[in-house]
């Protein structure tokens, strides 16, 4: 048997997120308060009594579902004996600590100048993102092409599961397109722009000096990372492949598959929410699919 981790993005959050951890365990309740004071602000109050929109902001969302999902790994002790993990964009940054290529303080560093620098494009561009259901991979990407302006693929979640990012203007016609061509859905998201896509230059640039200083050691084992959809454990590699994912998609259909070619029996998700049980679900019907 080989156990696949995987570890979820934005999106995944919701209020109360991690009070449990932090009431019943003493070292979770360390790691959430170092968090505190790595971050310079009280994290831990907006995941614990925050709104919905509160925990929305990109600056909070990314670095709340990171620590959820670290610190659950952390928590599980010798009984986390991954063979093989993933996740899904944000979500790498979390695979990366639990399997020991990244220490928690770095990781946590990261993932908010990440976050920082994701939302300070948004707002130098409004831009957007769309769901569409219901079309086939290259009918969504040809669609894109034919639009004008930027419109590009993002997410790749599973079958018949596609996440659109760019341009307002484009990803309104692009969704037009998807209807007609006999889409069941292309609605946009209510996100604060366009993630995985060319837009995020700024950010991929303002974080690839961040993740050049930073020491990164080999995974306990293979991490599938989102730009390739491929088994990864030189750290060179890994740093390439984390600047790249800000403008590239996220193949995580392509991982999930590529995961199972390499002999995964079961897939057990770490982090709040259960998006990734039902994309695996979704994706490979016959997998074993739990959450810790």
């Amino acid at each position: 048997m080989k156990i696949a981790y995987v570890f979820p993005g934005q999106g995944a959050q919701y209020p109360g997120m991690g009070k449990d951890m932090y009431d019943q365990l003493e070292q979770a309740r360390d790691m959430f308060d170092k968090a505190n004071d790595i971050l310079g602000f009280c994290i831990t109050d907006i995941m614990f009594s925050g709104t919905e929109e509160e925990l929305k902001q990109t600056r909070v969302t990314q670095p709340a579902i990171f620590l959820h999902s670290v610190i659950m790994a952390t928590m599980l002790g010798d009984k986390f004996r991954p063979d093989m993990a993933a996740g899904h964009s944000l979500g790498e940054f979390s695979a990366l600590v639990a399997c020991k290529s990244l220490s928690f303080e770095d990781g946590l560093a990261l993932v908010f100048k990440r976050a920082m620098a994701m939302q300070k494009a948004c707002e130098a561009e409004p831009s957007t993102m769309a769901a569409v259901l219901g079309l086939d991979d290259a009918r969504v990407e040809e669609i894109c092409k034919s639009v004008n302006g930027v419109v590009v693929t993002a997410n790749y979640n599973c079958p018949g599961q596609l996440v659109i990012s760019g341009a307002i203007a484009a990803v309104d016609e692009a969704c037009e397109k998807m209807k007609a061509a006999g889409a069941k859905r292309a609605m946009r998201l209510q996100v604060g722009g366009a993630f995985h896509s060319p837009l995020m230059e700024p950010a991929r640039v303002a974080l690839e000096q961040a993740i050049n200083e930073t020491v990164f050691a080999q995974p306990i084992c293979p991490v599938y990372q989102n730009v390739t959809a491929k088994a990864v454990t030189d750290p060179a590699q890994i740093k390439t492949n984390l600047v790249a994912q800000l403008t590239a998609p996220v193949c995580w259909t392509q991982s999930v598959i590529r995961m199972v070619a390499d002999g995964a029996t079961e897939f057990i998700e770490l982090g709040p929410g259960k998006v990734l049980q039902g994309l695996v679900k979704k994706t490979c019907p016959e997998m074993n699919v739990t959450s810790a």
